[in-house]
């Protein structure tokens, strides 16, 4: 089942507090750093306040971690592209396999890098099946 945006934006800010107390950062500093007050860090935290993406990618810098980490644990929407382990996607792979792969300008070396390719991907389906 897929959460609201008031559930996701309460979700978020809890992530946000849990970060901030585990360094031991007290909401004033946070506030100051951003230019913002403490009380606007409370309603970010409570998820009264939604978070503005720009507003969550400076705050994860100053606390540290990648804008995703707020999100760890809310399920993937239904229609999404899935995500990898490193916070890339399959498309962002393909293009800079793509672009890996232009950049190769012997002919034999191009069959040879496509039929490892393709004998990978054939393990991985007969792996799979």
């Amino acid at each position: 089942m897929s959460k609201s945006a008031n559930e996701i934006d309460t979700y978020v800010g809890m992530r946000m507090r849990r970060r901030r107390e585990a360094l031991g950062i007290s909401q004033g500093r946070l506030g100051r750093h951003l230019g913002l007050t403490f009380s606007q860090i409370q309603k970010y935290e409570k998820g009264s306040n939604r978070i503005g993406a720009g507003r969550l990618y400076q705050i994860a810098g100053f606390l540290g971690v990648p804008p995703s980490h707020f999100f760890e644990g809310v399920e993937t929407p239904q229609g999404a592209v899935a995500a990898m382990p490193n916070g890339s996607t399959r498309r962002d792979e393909f293009l800079v396999l793509n672009e890996a792969f232009s950049g190769i300008h012997d002919a034999e070396t191009r069959a040879s890098v496509l039929a490892l390719v393709r004998s990978l991907a054939g393990e991985s389906a007969h792996l799979r099946g």
